[in-house]
């Protein structure tokens, strides 16, 4: 048996180490999933990343015929035309419309024209014959006259009554002979009116078979100048061969100036308020993800719009690319990440350091002891925010939760400092306001040029 002399040291030894194993970890809280960082200075920037495509800011639209409403022709098919991306000069060949219903009006117009020209022929044939006609009367009448006034003549030695006889007969021969004169001037005025308007309508319908020549002629598109060729977008997607172009929307192609390069993008009704003209952008090409870019935010709409697929309204927002490269073609995928916000030098911690009761915390620990410090936050990202007030730099805090934390003491921020700091964050607030408006001042107020078609597919900002 061991002696009691033996054994109260050895209680005694047992009693302060568990002593000293249970005040260790109360002060530490030491547990195994424990995860723990240094606050350090850093940069700190906010950004939207949002997908969009490439687009020149400036094209030269390829048409078709302007002439097609007069011609009472409102849609045509596209039969034939050259690949997507081939490149072009002026007076190239592009697209070729078809023009079964423009042969269809060419020869009813043509068949209009035989048909006044018969018109003209036959009218112009009656008229001489008739005029003819009246003019062998008037030179009988003419004859018949000469003898009246022979007869009148001779009648001189006869009785009163032959003689007023003779002069009666020879005034109705010259009456007659002046209203057959009239006849016929009359009968001439008309026949010229009718002829006139028949060759005006003759003349009508030249001119619109040659416009339909014309217009024949300008079904078979061509490049306004050098270039290379893209499909135009509609609604209903890309334009090519078998597609339908309308009288309202001529538009069959484009030639973009490709030295002048923006990403069009549409961002969420959620996040716009963030997104501003002149905010700079860093944009890769999913065709070429180990180069990148940079860009400015040229424009950002004030009305939102309704996309197709898309239950939220979305806002378009146009990101100027500033190099130039030719590699970059439109409608390439770009992911563009939004700078909103830099600062320098500030101190930010995760998201998930920060814990909230009312009051916003940060687990922090200090010469082996944890407790809670109130914090004053300010800016956030998608992973970390700027921690205004309540730490330092050097200061170790917890990205896990204690297993006591409900036991720790919690460190208030006087709420003086609080109204402090509010007016501090307002002022930095107003600066970055007006050095923005100053970066505005400087930039030209570009356009870019838009779809005639009024819509089309777009992209989300992606948080």
């Amino acid at each position: 048996m061991s002696s009691p002399k033996i054994l109260i040291p050895i209680a005694i030894i047992a009693l302060l180490a568990g002593a000293y194993f249970f005040t260790k970890k109360d002060a530490t809280t030491e547990q195994s999933n424990v995860i723990k960082k240094t606050l350090e200075l850093a940069e700190f920037t906010v950004k939207a990343t949002a997908t969009g495509e490439l687009k020149a800011k400036n094209s030269e639209k390829i048409r078709g015929p302007q002439g097609l409403r007069q011609a009472n022709i409102y849609q045509l098919t596209i039969s034939d035309m050259v690949a997507e991306g081939t490149i072009v000069n002026e007076g190239d060949y592009v697209a070729k419309l078809d023009r079964s219903e423009l042969d269809t009006k060419l020869k009813d117009i043509q068949t209009e024209i035989e048909k006044i020209e018969t018109q003209l022929a036959q009218t112009e044939i009656d008229t001489a014959i008739e005029l003819r006609g009246i003019r062998d009367q008037l030179i009988n009448l003419n004859f018949s006259q000469k003898e009246k006034k022979l007869e009148v003549e001779q009648s001189k030695y006869e009785a009163p009554m032959v003689i007023q006889k003779v002069k009666i007969e020879l005034e109705r021969t010259a009456r007659d002979y002046n209203q057959l004169l009239s006849k016929y001037e009359l009968t001439k005025e008309k026949s010229e009116a009718q002829i006139s308007e028949i060759n005006a309508s003759l003349k009508q319908n030249i001119a619109k078979r040659d416009r339909y020549a014309k217009l024949g002629d300008e079904l078979t598109i061509k490049a306004p100048k050098n270039g290379m060729v893209i499909y135009h977008r509609n609604w209903n997607g890309k334009i090519s061969a078998g597609s339908q172009v309308s009288v309202w929307n001529p538009v069959v192609a484009e030639l973009p100036d490709l030295t002048d390069m923006v990403s069009k993008t549409f961002v969420n009704e959620v996040d716009i308020s963030r997104v501003k003209k002149g905010q700079d952008v860093v944009m890769k090409v999913d065709a070429f993800p180990n180069k990148e870019y940079t860009g400015t935010v040229l424009e950002v709409a004030n009305i939102g719009e309704q996309l197709r697929n898309y239950d939220a309204k979305v806002f378009e927002v146009v990101v100027q690319v500033n190099e130039v490269d030719s590699i970059l073609r439109p409608a390439m995928t770009t992911s563009n990440e939004i700078v909103t916000d830099t600062y320098n030098n500030v101190l930010a911690i995760p998201m998930e350091a920060l814990h909230s009761d009312s009051l916003s915390f940060v687990y922090v620990e200090k010469d082996g002891r944890v407790f809670k410090q109130e914090v004053i936050t300010g800016i956030s990202n998608n992973d970390e925010i700027i921690i205004d007030h309540g730490l330092k730099e050097g200061d170790i805090y917890w990205l896990s939760i204690p297993d006591n934390s409900a036991d720790l003491k919690f460190y208030p921020v006087d709420g003086g400092i609080k109204d402090q700091i509010k007016r501090k964050q307002l002022a930095e607030r107003k600066k970055r306001q007006e050095a923005m408006k100053e970066k505005l001042k400087n930039m030209k107020n570009e356009k870019v040029t838009r779809d005639d078609s009024g819509g089309g597919g777009g992209f989300i900002i992606i948080n």
